[in-house]
């Protein structure tokens, strides 16, 4: 049985190690940890998943942005343990932390992705929205928690000053 816990500041070494076995070496050189230099994650939509024995099996990370002054969640990174994968963990973090995130109040989130994968989560590409570069803009995909939270939404994504 998998549990869904918020991350606590315990768990960073331990997820920092995952992220390390799951995504490629140099993964902090890439555009968005630019936003999140300095900027702890946001705490309760930061989650681990658990299995019974306490061993860490997956983990999903948000991060305060701003698109001008508009204020978004920055999803990101989320992996699963490679001997976890294919069991639904990640699209359960997802889930579970979107529900969280829209009760918590945020009206909007985005994240650097694969369109065809985060489409089932009601993610689309974001049209005027800019990462900074290197980032393909095909990539950066957004979703709504608020109606209309996108909508006049232009300008480039920057660290949060909060």
């Amino acid at each position: 049985m998998i549990e869904l816990q918020a991350e606590r500041a315990d768990d960073r070494w331990e997820v920092e190690a995952l992220y390390d076995l799951c995504f490629a070496p140099g993964r902090e050189a890439l555009s968005s940890y630019r936003l999140r230099e300095g900027v702890p994650p946001v705490a309760g939509l930061s989650q681990v998943a658990r299995d019974s024995d306490g061993i860490l099996a997956a983990a999903i990370r948000f991060w305060p942005v701003l698109i001008g002054d508009a204020p978004a969640l920055l999803l990101g990174p989320v992996a699963v343990h490679p001997t976890r994968q294919g069991e639904g963990l990640g699209g359960s973090l997802i889930r579970d932390s979107l529900a969280k995130a829209q009760e918590s109040g945020w009206a909007r989130v985005m994240l650097v992705g694969d369109a065809p994968y985060y489409q089932r989560f009601g993610f689309t590409r974001l049209e005027g929205v800019e990462m900074p570069p290197p980032t393909n803009p095909d990539r950066v995909l957004g979703l709504a928690l608020q109606d209309g939270a996108w909508d006049g939404i232009r300008g480039q994504v920057i660290r949060w000053q909060g």
